[in-house]
């Protein structure tokens, strides 16, 4: 592999090579997460009813895939975190648990995290499309704009320094080879999970696929900076920094090179965009009386904020950081998990237990539920 990415750079040189990289990284990811339906939030929702099924299977086969084979790559030599901005910069605890807290209660407003609303923009879906406009602004926002001084106070609340301290592993007294092994055990587990849900062939592969894609973008990423001779280089996938990134040179705003991030999100959107053409599932979906448009656009703007306080976004932190380990990028997890959790059970469990009495023939009123049965037919609905 080292030698057609010597080869590449040498002809498109490092920024150029980059950029194409990210393209195809991203065009797998995107039809991988497109086929399985990956989502965080459709995970988390399952996990947090008992219901065990697909969704929360396809997250753990791509987390899983991501963490097992980024842990190889470094246990062979071939990938190099130790520059990573996410172990090797100092990072935030209190950045991570509230920015992870935010992006968890705004996936569950807006019905889906980052990724899956570039994705779903790429099938037609419009709802997705306005409320990922909204998660890039608030974003850049965040940055370097109007909320930057929020941001950066909140961090500023708990910060830890970069290196072995910032190593979950290496921190609760664990050694770089029982990553691997602890990696292993995630894997297990989405195969568990997916015997048990019964999951679709394309549960399987996507989910795999998703995660092999974060898992090259750390390998092509090295071994771009290797062939460059710089360091620092590796890089997995995520959507809050390349999102605002894309933004900036829309807006003429953005004097650096191009770079993997670049090329990563056009990427994303055509292999989704191809992957919803191909199989039939292209379709304009617009909002309407039932979807709730401020529902989304108030979820798009707390995803965005909470994206960069954390670190990242749900695939950013969630797996690309929790794939090497970096403790924030575990913190941000956590927070997702239990911010989504919390906002689900607040929020839209209670309308699906309405929704269920209803069915049922029960009416819901103030406090209490009556029986259809208690109901003259006359008054019956």
């Amino acid at each position: 592999m080292y030698a057609w990415i010597e080869r590449g750079v040498s002809v498109f040189g490092m920024s150029g090579f980059s950029v194409l990289a990210g393209l195809a990284i991203g065009i797998l990811f995107g039809f991988m997460a497109q086929r399985s339906r990956f989502c965080l939030r459709s995970a988390v929702v399952e996990f947090a009813t008992a219901n065990f099924g697909e969704k929360l299977a396809i997250w753990l086969f791509t987390f899983g895939t991501a963490i097992t084979l980024t842990q190889i790559f470094i246990g062979s030599g071939t990938v190099d975190v130790s520059s990573s901005r996410a172990l090797a910069a100092p990072g935030s605890i209190s950045g991570a648990l509230v920015g992870g807290l935010c992006f968890g209660i705004g996936m569950i407003l807006a019905r889906g995290c980052a990724s899956r609303m570039l994705i779903l923009s790429a099938t037609g879906n419009l709802r997705a499309l306005l409320t990922g406009l909204i998660f890039v602004v608030v974003a850049q926002a965040a940055f370097m704009g109007i909320l930057s001084p929020l941001r950066l106070w909140i961090n500023g609340l708990w910060m830890v320094d970069g290196g072995p301290t910032r190593d979950l592993m290496l921190l609760v007294g664990g050694k770089q080879a029982d990553k691997v092994p602890v990696a292993l055990v995630w894997f297990a587990a989405a195969l568990l999970f997916a015997i048990r849900g019964r999951i679709s062939i394309w549960g399987w592969i996507g989910g795999i696929g998703a995660g092999l894609a974060v898992a090259l973008a750390y390998l092509v990423t090295t071994q771009i900076g290797v062939a460059a001779m710089e360091t620092g280089t590796a890089r997995g996938i995520t959507f809050s920094g390349p999102s605002a990134e894309l933004l900036m040179r829309i807006l003429g705003g953005q004097e650096r090179a191009p770079g993997f991030d670049a090329g990563l999100m056009p990427g994303v959107f055509l292999g989704a965009a191809f992957a919803a053409v191909l199989f039939r599932e292209w379709k304009i979906q617009i909002f309407d009386a039932n979807s709730g448009m401020l529902r989304y656009m108030f979820g798009g703007a707390l995803m965005g904020f909470g994206a960069m306080l954390a670190g990242g976004c749900a695939v950013g932190a969630g797996v690309s950081g929790g794939a090497i380990f970096s403790l924030t990028a575990w913190l941000a997890l956590v927070g997702m998990w239990a911010g989504a959790a919390a906002m689900h059970y607040a929020l839209d469990e209670k309308r699906t237990d309405a929704r269920a009495a209803l069915k049922s023939g029960r009416l819901v009123k103030p406090g209490r539920l009556i029986s259809g049965r208690a109901m003259s037919g006359a008054a019956r609905p």
